[in-house]
């Protein structure tokens, strides 16, 4: 990467924009995805380490299409083993299905139906299909109804051994949105919807040695990390986060350390860092990734609350710089709205881009869906270091220790994350990321992530500059 003009202070991603070079490439979907580092990422996406964001569904959607999500440190070791199994359980082409008995109620319906962003559910009796709820069935319908008395039953199913084209052409003919995936005996394995099957096409699943999707887990820098990190290991985690808002620290590289000496056979990650030097302590201690931010979230307000922090698109930059020289790599975390700053994010070095908030108003993330007073769908969002987070993670010690540790917060509590309804879900939001980011890659000229970091050129913009690219969804004239 090199710059146009010459930086004079540093830079968030607002304050940067690329420049066209010239491209031999044909197709966008000729650029190659894939991560550059041992993650075993197709695309660039991490899901962030939120309590509000990042669980079981989420994880295998995510999985599924070439990124994986981070389950938080806050959440039991035994919950997070179950999740980890869980996802590495889920087929690579098919999604999980959310299903009930005939004789369950609407009132239940209600509950589970927006758990996916298709919005159906699958009726099942003795493990085979028999009815489809959607929404639409439930509307104006007594909360106690069964579901055996509005359930569709004109059900078309499909084989397990169907092809994404199969499925898609099939589902077309039919003039249907979704059909229950069925195995020799009958039984209900998954969901497919014609959607998901073009995507089937234009995705590789991120998957481990064995075959199976891959998730990562995080462990904190405090009590005794080497046992939960071995726990975590042992569980099949795939990658380890070493998380702390604070990485360039001395338990930061203890617990690094201690976990190193396990000889894990899977990469570590460890942050947060915003310095060449930071990054260098980490890398010397045993990281392989490190993760790069300090303010840049939305939930965030360390840099309102403490004044310490960096923009983001430079601290990138330089702690990117600063790995590339050990043979290491970097997550870019938070700071990201729109798919440019991904693209700004990759092409600045990072292997990698963490998102939370963008992520977490989508059907997938495990938080409740809620409805304001105008009708608008939204999930509820907050900061990991916030008080909310601070008294779920301190659940178990005293109160005076609790209340001693309430006192201090550098996060939101509660935010409302909207669901936009042309893209609910977390596969909706992907599409759109990476379409832009591999238009990003052609416009450079760049077949492959580090061929974007080789070849970006990246000019320093006014604010007028950054408003000039905006889209105007009304006039600008009365």
């Amino acid at each position: 990467m090199r710059f146009l003009n010459t930086p004079a202070y540093d830079l968030t991603y607002d304050d940067v924009f690329m420049v066209p070079s010239h491209s031999d490439i044909a197709s966008r979907m000729d650029v190659d995805l894939s991560s550059p580092n041992n993650a075993g990422t197709t695309i660039p996406l991490v899901v962030a380490n939120m309590t509000a964001i990042s669980g079981r569904r989420m994880a295998e959607t995510v999985a599924r299409r070439g990124g994986i999500a981070v389950i938080p440190q806050d959440i039991p070791l035994e919950i997070v083993a179950d999740v980890i199994n869980w996802v590495k359980s889920r087929h690579l082409i098919f999604d999980t299905p959310v299903t009930l008995k005939p004789t369950e109620t609407v009132a239940d319906a209600i509950d589970l139906i927006t758990k996916r962003s298709h919005g159906a559910l699958i009726v099942v009796e003795n493990d085979a299909p028999i009815g489809i709820i959607t929404e639409a069935d439930c509307e104006n319908v007594d909360r106690f109804t069964q579901l055996q008395q509005i359930m569709s039953r004109d059900l078309i199913t499909l084989n397990d051994d169907v092809t994404p084209r199969e499925a898609f052409e099939y589902l077309t003919q039919k003039g249907r949105k979704l059909a229950p995936v069925i195995n020799k005996s009958g039984k209900l394995v998954g969901i497919i919807t014609r959607t998901g099957a073009l995507r089937a096409t234009m995705y590789k699943p991120a998957i481990d040695s064995n075959g199976k999707l891959k998730v990562a887990a995080a462990v904190g820098i405090n009590g005794d990390v080497a046992a939960k990190a071995k726990f975590l290991i042992e569980a099949g985690a795939d990658v380890l986060v070493v998380d702390t808002a604070h990485g360039h620290q001395k338990k930061m590289i203890e617990a690094l350390k201690v976990i190193k000496a396990l000889n894990p056979k899977i990469p570590l990650v460890a942050g947060n860092v915003v310095t060449a030097e930071g990054t260098k302590q980490l890398i010397e201690a045993g990281a392989d990734i490190i993760k790069v931010g300090v303010g840049p979230g939305a939930m965030c307000t360390t840099r309102m609350q403490t004044g310490v922090g960096r923009p983001q698109f430079s601290a990138v930059l330089e702690c990117a710089t600063e790995a590339k020289k050990h043979g290491k790599t970097i997550w870019a975390d938070g700071g990201v709205r729109h798919p440019r700053d991904v693209a700004l994010a990759l092409a600045a070095g990072a292997a990698q881009v963490m998102i939370g908030s963008w992520f977490a108003g989508t059907y997938e993330s495990p938080s409740d869906l809620r409805k304001d007073n105008d009708g608008r769908l939204y999930k509820e969002s907050f900061g990991m270091a916030s008080a909310r987070a601070v008294a779920a993670r301190t659940a178990t010690e005293d109160a005076f220790d609790r209340a001693r540790k309430s006192l201090f917060e550098e996060g939101i509590s509660t935010s409302r994350m909207y669901i936009n309804p042309a893209r609910p879900g977390v596969e909706d939001l992907i599409d759109e990321i990476i379409a832009g980011l591999r238009s990003s890659c052609t416009y450079s000229g760049a077949t492959s992530l580090a061929q974007l970091h080789e070849k970006a050129v990246i000019g320093i913009q006014s604010a007028a500059g950054y408003a000039e690219g905006r889209p105007l969804f009304t006039s600008w004239k009365n």
